[in-house]
């Protein structure tokens, strides 16, 4: 069971890394202006955090290492690779992770190797090119990992973002309040299936997933819903005008683009719409219905008799984040 969790888990860029080679992306030939690098925090916390999440305790319900960990394997254990040669070979494994190209060998040992999947046209690299350039999050406990494990201090390298609540844009702050709504509920959420399984995962959904959104939109004071065209719990049903915005992001993810949110201003209120992306974690409840176990689908059924959220593939948009709060 631990190893069927492990490989299917969603948002697990780099639960492992490559080995250098000459890797098939050219890079050399993609300039990323500073204001796309930097964007790479926030694609670093969407696409990465899930999984690789620093706040997540060493030895309790993690399930990749986190992703200073990859830096560190990359720059700390090479202090002559350039940052050209970093984001290629960031890439590369990504494009096709295999055991045979990994470096966090104890990674594979403990989570396996990372699932394949399919992001937007330059986000890899953008979340490399910010990694190599500034210092990311880390646990409390990697720095004395590092050296017990490898025998030499850990010193991170790259500049500190010193970006403040105060100098973000208003997408910005919509999406801190999404990422941050998101990471308690996966973490809650991959926690019931690691220790459960799938049909924990369910309960969790139907019980838990409305208190800890509504005790996040009281701690941001803003109003946290997430809404879709083929909803699960009637209370996540779409109105008109959010469907028209799932439509546009529906088509920027099927030309591999990376969303932009969308806001409108009125009042002093900001109201932010983002999309909720799925991954193969989510397929174990909302797949096709012939991939779904039949103790999960007849699950489903009991808990919502007029279901419409199954039938989806990866990287497909399941429903967005609709977000109102103050403007600045």
């Amino acid at each position: 069971m631990r190893i069927f969790i492990l490989s299917i888990v969603l948002f697990s860029i780099f639960s492992c890394t490559s080995k250098k080679e000459t890797p098939t992306t050219e890079l050399s030939k993609t300039t990323l202006t500073e204001q796309e690098i930097m964007e790479g925090k926030q694609l670093l916390e969407t696409h990465c955090y899930l999984c690789h999440n620093p706040k997540m305790p060493e030895n309790e319900g993690r399930i990749a290492p986190p992703m200073v960990a990859i830096k560190a394997h990359y720059i700390n254990m090479n202090d002559s690779i350039s940052k050209d040669d970093f984001i290629k070979e960031i890439v590369a494994y990504v494009e096709n992770p295999t055991e045979e190209k990994a470096k966090l060998f104890g990674a594979v040992r403990k989570f396996g190797v990372m699932p394949k999947q399919q992001f937007p046209e330059k986000s890899v690299e953008k979340i490399a090119a910010y990694m190599y350039d500034y210092q990311i999050e880390e646990p409390e406990f990697f720095a004395a990992h590092f050296s017990e494990k490898l025998g030499k201090p850990f010193v991170q390298t790259g500049k500190k973002d010193t970006r403040t609540e105060k100098t973000k844009t208003t997408a910005e702050i919509g999406k801190d309040i999404a990422l941050s709504t998101k990471e308690i509920l996966g973490k809650n959420l991959m926690g019931s299936i690691q220790k459960k399984g799938t049909l924990a995962a369910l309960e969790f959904c139907n019980i838990k997933a409305f208190p800890l959104t509504d005790s996040m939109a009281l701690a941001k004071n803003a109003t946290i819903k997430r809404v879709s065209d083929k909803n699960r719990n009637p209370k996540n049903k779409a109105n008109t005008e959010e469907l028209g915005y799932i439509e546009t992001f529906k088509k920027q993810l099927a030309n591999k683009q990376e969303p932009k949110p969308i806001i409108n201003e009125k009042d002093n209120k900001v109201r932010f719409y983002y999309p909720i992306p799925t991954n193969t974690m989510c397929l174990q409840c909302h797949g096709k219905p012939e991939n779904i176990k039949p103790e999960v689908l007849k699950k489903i059924k009991i808990l919502y008799p007029n279901d419409l959220a199954t039938g989806y593939n990866e990287n497909e948009v399941r429903g967005i984040w609709s977000i109102t709060f103050d403007k600045k």
